[in-house]
């Protein structure tokens, strides 16, 4: 199934407008996510709304919003008073500037889109203001309104499309000075930087996102699919690292073992049992427990025998993008 597009409107360059969609440009669905359960009954855990001080249940119309002023004090923010301050949307991502990527510090970049055109009209426009961006080697600065609050974009050509990146208003960006003043100043001989290079060059390469290797997911896949299946966990020992203390000696250390590295084309990659597919919600009778995983104390005989029965497909964790089990 495509994605749903996040906000549908027009793009416009003066008098030249068209009308886009905007899609998310990366996604967290792939990665393995957990439920809080309780243990005795197996059932997930429900989050009430309650009061700080009396522990009592909030229903939702006694709820409101505050805005804090003092350590017990706040006052209220009612909603027609929100409504009354908010943006409406214009439905335009309008071009208001051009300037080079460069001077974008990375530190305003906040989340990547896809913009591209809204059905089967505008497709000349889009590829006039398309091709205009690219032609300059500039990125466009415009202004887009999402959820009642406005937001700068930064819109640049990407292949045969346009790519936008939100940006961050200065207030949201912290001075490095406020970190970075007591770093102290020190002094690095000739010869520390050349044994540093040299570990640079031995390391150097392309960037390459496809060979990327989630350790922490593919571990996560690892320990998941042992429990379905019931087979045993073992403890793995933790790496330790070289009690090394004088400097000279830790960079010729890196250094060998750059070298001992190989330098060519990583090794196949290795494959891993599938992340676990989701399983459908099944209406359970009063009193029954949803137990879709094995959990110490709680787990029945039908969930031990749909363990057993268990497949799994394999995923390559390191290269191109996992699949999800069929």
């Amino acid at each position: 199934m495509a994605p749903r597009a996040n906000w549908k409107g027009f793009l416009r360059l003066s008098l030249v407008t068209c009308p886009v969609a905007l899609f998310p440009a990366t996604s967290d669905a792939e990665k393995i996510s957990f439920n809080q359960i309780n243990r005795n009954t197996g059932h997930r855990i429900k989050y009430m709304k309650v009061d700080a001080d009396t522990g009592e249940e909030v229903a939702s119309d006694d709820i409101m919003k505050g805005y804090k002023v003092d350590t017990d004090s706040y006052i209220e923010i009612t909603k027609d008073e929100l409504d009354a301050i908010a943006l409406e949307s214009t439905r335009t991502i309008e071009i208001d500037q051009f300037v080079p990527k460069a001077e974008i510090d990375d530190l305003y970049l906040v989340r990547p889109y896809y913009i591209v055109p809204d059905g089967k009209v505008g497709h000349d426009a889009y590829a006039v203001i398309r091709e205009t961006i690219r032609s300059m080697d500039r990125v466009a600065l415009a202004r887009v309104v999402l959820t009642n609050r406005e937001h700068v974009i930064a819109l640049e050509a990407r292949d045969n499309g346009l790519m936008g990146m939100l940006l961050r208003y200065p207030y949201e960006v912290r001075d490095a000075a406020d970190y970075f003043d007591d770093i102290q100043d020190v002094k690095i001989t000739k010869d520390m930087l050349d044994l540093a290079r040299h570990i640079v060059e031995q390391k150097s390469g392309h960037f390459e996102p496809d060979k990327f290797e989630d350790h922490y997911e593919a571990a996560l896949t690892e320990l998941i699919n042992k429990k379905v299946s019931g087979q045993p966990l073992a403890a793995k020992a933790r790496p330790r690292g070289d009690n090394v203390v004088d400097l000279m000696d830790a960079l010729r250390k890196s250094l060998g073992n750059a070298k001992a590295e190989p330098a060519a084309k990583a090794a196949p990659a290795e494959k891993l049992a599938a992340k676990p597919a989701k399983a459908k919600k099944r209406k359970t009778a009063p009193g029954q427990k949803e137990m879709l995983l094995p959990i110490s104390g709680a787990r029945t005989a039908a969930a031990k025998d749909e363990a057993g029965k268990a497949k799994k497909p394999a995923r390559s964790t390191a290269g191109g993008k996992a699949r999800k089990a069929g």
